[in-house]
């Protein structure tokens, strides 16, 4: 198995060609098709030939012609049967690698988990998981089958001219070699015209998106039109790298168009002064002359995939980069139950940050009692509740249940103990019912309807026409503030097994009479199990048992609140 360290001094086509593995039966199938078209080829090439040299040399009428001519067209059918064939396993192989990076990805975002993941610009992130995956997919579709036809095919056709007059076989071999190496030449400058513009792409995304969230914001503050200047900044940035590789991908085209045509040209004339001397047939000469473009054609191909091509393996470096991110340690032990968990000299650092976010801090957590995380933003409290929650891990210290360190617990089984209500829960497009069985996805309608009405959302669903059934909109869109965070609640409801209650500012940024209905709501969701309420002002932690005051990524104060 490979190392992290060694999976990131492979490069991307070759980490590219891996996954190809998967579909290797595919791109196998369409490289013989490939083959088999080639051969059609030369079929079509000899049999053309030798109809005009029946009709114009041998003075043939059609009749005697019949059966050539029907092989021809059968020859023709064939060809256009087996290039269809081999688009469709072309495609066929690169939507199966395309779905397993998918796939690779998502499951990449899940288990890196929220923290690290915030760490990358949203941007970048969207651009790779969408767009990025969907450029490789020119990359296995057409460019790696097209790379072993560019070998193959010129090799079938040449083998067939050797029998025929081994001048032009020659000339064929000497020429042909030129492509790749102009091919080479002209990539060079490609990787880094690719290379920004990929970038540029990259850039314009994370703006775009940043608009995107953040339109209210910039409406209130009148400063949109500071945006869309970034915004056209980087769209110009893009335009111009775009036109760049547009124009190296039209000179390209121009000089292996050249290169081919000057090549048969070359064939041309040594066939035409062979036929003028009366040293090579007609018919062979001829034949040779319908086969020296057909030689120089898949060369030609893979020059013009070449540039879709270096897109998608630009778009891999950022796949791979975000792939490569690491992930926390995979635990398999289990915690006990009803005991205590302690911080012991816990210190959490982010990249990027010139101080830890947390740094040597030490607390314990009775099983049963509530406790309160107070400090102002930025102090480490939501850092603290990340620990605990295992999204990210101590670079000094320890987490520990009872005896156990959690860095060494499953974290799955950990997370089932913890029913978390987030400052701004997660709500997705779906009815209120498939919301708050977010919390436990086996919860029946009765159970939900419960956690509904304990979490002090039942009256706003009774105005509702369709109930618990009726839509909450693109990120809960008909819903107000106060409303998504009782639903977060109502699920933190539903998942009444759970031993352990985290509440992150659950009172933020709502009216008073919410306020006093979240905290009637956590009252009831206290019952029986410990409790962690992150909050930002010392008075809102007067029922807890213990408060914990940070600052600046340390612990200034532990004690029972002032009542």
């Amino acid at each position: 198995m490979k190392t992290s360290r060694q999976t990131r001094t492979e490069s991307s086509t070759t980490r590219l060609l891996r996954y190809g593995r998967v579909a290797r039966p595919y791109l196998v199938s369409t490289v013989a098709l490939g083959v088999l078209s080639a051969a059609t080829i030369v079929v079509q090439a000899v049999l053309l030939a030798k109809v005009i040299a029946s009709v114009f040399i041998g003075g043939s009428d059609l009749r005697s012609i019949t059966g050539e001519l029907a092989l021809y067209a059968a020859a023709v059918l064939a060809r256009g049967l087996l290039t269809w064939l081999r688009a469709v396993t072309g495609q066929r192989s690169a939507t199966i690698v395309t779905s397993e990076l998918r796939e690779a990805v998502a499951r990449k975002l899940l288990s890196i988990g929220p923290s690290r993941l915030g760490q990358e610009r949203a941007g970048s992130v969207a651009i790779a998981a969408g767009q990025g995956v969907e450029a490789l997919d020119p990359f296995f579709a057409r460019y790696l089958p097209q790379l072993a036809l560019g070998a193959l095919v010129p090799l079938v056709i040449i083998v067939w001219v050797v029998r025929l007059d081994w001048v032009s076989a020659v000339v064929f071999i000497l020429t042909v070699p030129l492509v790749p190496l102009f091919m080479v030449l002209i990539g060079t400058l490609a990787d880094r015209r690719t290379s920004r513009r990929w970038k540029a792409l990259r850039t314009l995304g994370g703006h775009f998106l940043d608009v995107l969230e953040g339109v209210a914001t910039l409406k209130v503050f009148g400063r949109a039109g500071d945006r869309l200047a970034s915004i056209r900044e980087a769209s110009e940035l893009y335009r111009v790298a775009t036109m760049g590789t547009l124009r190296i991908a039209f000179l390209s085209a121009l000089v292996l168009e050249l290169l081919a045509a000057i090549s048969t040209a070359l064939v041309a004339v040594t066939i035409g002064l062979r036929l003028v001397a009366g040293t090579l047939a007609f018919e062979a000469g001829l034949g040779i002359l319908i086969l020296a473009p057909e030689v120089y054609l898949p060369l030609r191909r893979i020059g013009t995939e070449f540039h879709a091509a270096k897109a998608g393996i630009e778009a891999a470096k950022t796949i791979f980069g975000l792939l490569d991110v690491p992930e926390s340690p995979v635990g398999s032990n289990r915690a006990p139950s009803g005991v205590p968990i302690r911080f012991e000299n816990v210190t959490v650092e982010y990249p990027g940050r010139d101080a830890p976010s947390l740094e040597d801090v030490s607390f314990t957590i009775e099983p049963g009692t509530r406790v309160a995380m107070v400090g102002s933003s930025g102090s480490g409290k939501s850092t603290a509740v990340a620990a605990l929650l295992r999204f990210v891990e101590p670079v000094g210290g320890r987490v520990l249940v009872g005896e156990v360190d959690l860095a060494g617990v499953d974290a799955d089984e950990w997370r089932r103990r913890i029913a978390w209500v987030p400052q701004d829960p997660t709500v997705f497009a779906g009815t209120i019912r498939d919301n708050v069985r977010f919390g436990n996805p086996d919860a029946s309608d009765e159970e939900v309807g419960e956690a509904v009405r304990l979490a002090g959302l039942d009256r706003f669903v009774q105005r509702l026409g369709d109930g618990l059934d009726a839509q909450v909109g693109e990120g809960g869109s008909l819903l107000s503030a106060g409303q998504r965070r009782r639903l977060g609640l109502a699920r933190a409801f539903v998942r009444d097994s759970a031993p352990i209650l985290i509440a992150d500012e659950p009172t933020a940024n709502v009216d008073l009479d919410t306020q006093e209905d979240i905290r009637a709501a956590l009252d009831r969701l206290a019952e029986h199990r410990t409790v962690v309420t992150v909050v930002h002002r010392p008075v809102l932690a007067a029922d807890a048992d213990l408060v914990v005051h940070f600052e600046r990524g340390r612990i200034v104060e532990v004690g029972r609140p002032r009542r």
